[in-house]
């Protein structure tokens, strides 16, 4: 299939497919003797393996590794949550920071009165925030 097709059925932007081959993460099956991409079942399954660990926030190169792994019948499953943990611990990371700029935001608001008056405790807490 080519790869507007591949894009469909996997629900990867054609663009992305480009740039997951161009970075080795995924190839076609074939090129034709136009040049022109063709993939199968497999670079599809792939296609949708990668989507669904990139929207986990895996990056691409925890998706080479996961693909290296999910290819390998030998592999330990230990190595695969070993990869899965460290996600967590990144994710986990994030949310303290979302925390952290949650309560700064909203200790900000509820010193602004939100009227009329120019003074605005918002603007000043950002303007302290840049040293």
């Amino acid at each position: 299939m080519n790869i507007g097709d591949a894009a469909k059925r996997s629900g990867v932007p054609t663009k992305t497919v480009r740039y997951y081959d161009e970075i080795g993460l995924i190839e076609p099956s074939a090129r034709g003797a136009n040049g022109y991409r063709d993939y199968d079942e497999r670079a599809v399954e792939f296609l949708r393996f990668v989507r669904h660990a990139r929207g986990l926030g895996f990056s691409v190169e925890d998706c080479r590794t996961l693909l290296a792994l999910y290819q390998d019948r030998n592999r330990a499953s230990a190595d695969v949550k070993a990869v899965a943990a460290s996600q967590l611990e990144k994710i986990d990371a994030k949310i303290h920071e979302l925390e952290s700029m949650k309560r700064t935001l909203e200790t900000l608001m509820q010193r602004c009165h939100g009227d009329e008056r120019p003074d605005c405790p918002i603007l000043d807490g950002l303007a302290e925030a840049r040293g």
